[in-house]
């Protein structure tokens, strides 16, 4: 179980850490100030919860790697993030609705590890859950000032979750790391997570005037290190300077 349990938290590591990194593009670049602060604020409570989760993983594992060797020195292949975390930004609208049903996962998800059997984790999740529910209020206003507001501001929104909806279904799909996680009683029923999820997610956008599209087909892979292509490029920003001056302390 102890491979099981190393990959499950690493891998919420990674969706953190991923999600974290895209956010963080917006700094600068965001509408207005006050949205350019939220944004930039957003990112950094996701990298907080990837240093956490990242460096319990590597306790976990117990081959001497911390939280900057988890996160600066594996290949693509060695991520298990979701996909959905690792596509490219696009328009506010894109960013936002995608913001608004990680949101809800991550808060009913902490909500659920709050009660972990592995005590470190739990503690994780309890500070996590409270960041994920102000997230959760700021991307859901979002989703209903775009859905609601203008033509052009609701066919984006609309577009965006057309495209985003073939990603979701990956957060609710258990593999055997899940299985093995809920039976030792540190993972929660993807199954149950997912319904309470989509009765959230579609009230809200129905409220919102937006159309949820048909689950013909789901991108998979990500925990798998499948990734698309944008993941390639992400890292290679991302893990620039360590790769280019390995182990250099500042």
């Amino acid at each position: 179980m102890s491979s099981a349990h190393f990959r499950y938290v690493l891998r919420l590591g990674d969706n953190a850490l991923v999600l974290g990194q895209r956010l963080s593009e917006w700094c600068g670049h965001s509408p207005f100030l006050e949205e350019d602060i939220a944004m930039a604020n957003t990112a950094l409570d996701h990298i907080g919860r990837a240093r956490m989760l990242l460096s319990h993983a590597g306790a976990i594992e117990g081959d001497g790697r911390d939280e900057d060797a988890l996160a600066y020195l594996r290949d693509e292949r060695e991520f298990g993030n979701f996909l959905i975390c690792e596509l490219p930004n696009g328009d506010y609208a894109f960013t936002l609705v995608r913001q608004y049903l990680l949101d809800v996962y991550h808060q009913l998800l902490f909500e659920a590890l709050s009660a972990s059997a592995d005590e470190e984790l739990a503690a994780i999740a309890a500070k996590a859950v409270k960041e994920a529910a102000y997230h959760r209020r700021r991307s859901g206003d979002w989703v209903l000032r775009f859905g609601d507001g203008t033509d052009e501001s609701q066919a984006r929104a609309q577009a965006a979750l057309d495209e985003l909806w073939s990603y979701t279904g990956e957060l609710f799909t258990p593999d055997s790391v899940d299985e093995a996680m809920q039976a030792a009683g540190i993972g929660p029923d993807l199954e149950q997570l997912g319904a309470r999820w989509r009765e959230i997610v579609e009230a809200h956008l129905a409220a919102a005037t937006l159309s949820v599209p048909p689950a013909d087909w789901q991108a998979d892979g990500g925990r798998e290190g499948l990734h698309t292509e944008h993941m390639g490029r992400l890292l290679a920003e991302m893990q620039f300077v360590q790769r280019a001056y390995p182990g250099l302390d500042w």
